[in-house]
């Protein structure tokens, strides 16, 4: 049985939020409240838009174009089972993870319960977004002090 996700919203295809072109889910819940964040309206943990994490699965399988899925938010770690069971289910189809989380990775590998889903992300763009280091011409990130870690290499030391 799929577990449910609280999702802010869903863009189908995009190409700014990883790379290749990538469904993106957008998990509605973040306790980092980052000042000049672009999405404040994913902050409340309240439940608003419950999906099964099958009905995102079947959007991924019915367009053979993607290269893979975003997780961003939100924080996505702030629904790590749901998550984890989602980025495992994409993995499993040969497609990448690409997870944004306001938290850094040294935190969440140190924490049992969110540690899977580091494990099951190809890249994690990690850290708060400092409004004082907005860029625009870094690739993927919002500020200079986040980070794009390919978790694998990063695992390997």
């Amino acid at each position: 049985m799929a577990l449910l996700l609280n999702v802010a919203g869903v863009v189908p295809e995009s190409i700014v939020d990883g790379p290749g072109l990538r469904l993106t889910v957008f998990t509605q819940g973040c306790r980092h409240h980052c000042r000049g964040c672009h999405n404040p309206k994913t902050w409340s943990m309240r439940p608003q838009n419950l999906w099964e994490t099958s009905k995102i699965v079947s959007l991924v399988q019915n367009n053979p174009l993607l290269d893979g899925l975003t997780l961003s938010g939100g924080d996505p770690f702030e629904q790590v089972a749901a998550c984890t069971e989602l980025a495992l289910a994409v993995k499993a189809l040969g497609l990448n993870v690409v997870t944004y989380t306001g938290y850094t990775i040294e935190a969440l590998l140190a924490d049992p319960e969110r540690r899977p889903l580091v494990l099951a992300s190809d890249w994690l763009i990690d850290g708060r977004f400092e409004q004082s280091l907005k860029t625009l011409t870094q690739p993927f990130v919002g500020s200079s002090n986040q980070r794009m870690i390919d978790v694998g290499r990063y695992l390997a030391g």
